[in-house]
């Protein structure tokens, strides 16, 4: 956890909480050990849709669908979302559950790598959730700066990686070297970029949140 312990369940307490639909997968979630975004980061993504009002939003990572699922709910009504997963196991469960909402036509998702279906993509997409390998954000940083028009809002999540990626190389584990070096890259890339303006946030596991300028 990056943020005191303490802090974090008093600010919890004051979640609103979601649909069942989507309280109800999110505990499956849980007990299947799948991925979902925390607490803090939906209602980050509920904050920045009421704000920013997108008519198309790019999801980089499905999983089961939950995020796409969250976003479609409190985005504004005609909204459309084209979303990525690689993930060959996963991508018939987000399709079962974008179908049990009715919403497979509102919610397209593209089956394959982000790094080559990205580059196949036009846009523009008003708003972004980078939500999947971590060491690959780096690389889909071009495609995702293409995909956006001026104005358009990038959220990144986990870039804080548990406290990890502000640890010395030398102090994280040898396998996570990598993720490590292109994670510290990726947010350099998007705090100098003169294309964005960016703000990283210790919400959830850190949330990077860019502007197009």
């Amino acid at each position: 956890m990056i943020t005191d312990e303490r802090v974090s369940v008093f600010i919890n307490s004051f979640d609103s909480g979601n649909t069942p639909f989507l309280n109800e997968l999110q505990e499956f979630a849980i007990k299947t050990n799948v991925p979902v975004i925390r607490p803090e980061m939906q209602r980050l993504l509920k904050l920045l849709l009421s704000i920013k009002k997108p008519e198309q939003i790019l999801e980089v990572g499905t999983a089961i669908g939950f995020s796409a699922l969250l976003m479609k709910e409190y985005a504004p009504e005609g909204c459309k979302i084209t979303t990525i997963e690689k993930y060959e196991k996963r991508i018939p469960l987000a399709q079962e559950n974008f179908k049990k909402v009715g919403w497979e036509k509102e919610i397209t998702l593209l089956a394959g790598d982000a790094g080559v279906l990205l580059k196949e993509l036009e846009g523009p997409y008003d708003f972004i959730f980078m939500d999947a390998a971590k060491g690959q954000y780096l690389y889909f940083l071009p495609d995702i700066l293409r995909l956006m028009p001026q104005g358009g809002i990038l959220v990144s999540d986990n870039v804080l990686q548990e406290g990890d990626v502000m640890e010395s190389r030398f102090a994280v584990t040898r396998r996570d070297r990598t993720i490590h070096s292109r994670m510290r890259e990726y947010l350099y890339g998007l705090t100098h970029s003169k294309e964005l303006r960016t703000d990283i946030l210790p919400v959830g596991d850190g949330a990077a949140v860019s502007v197009k300028l």
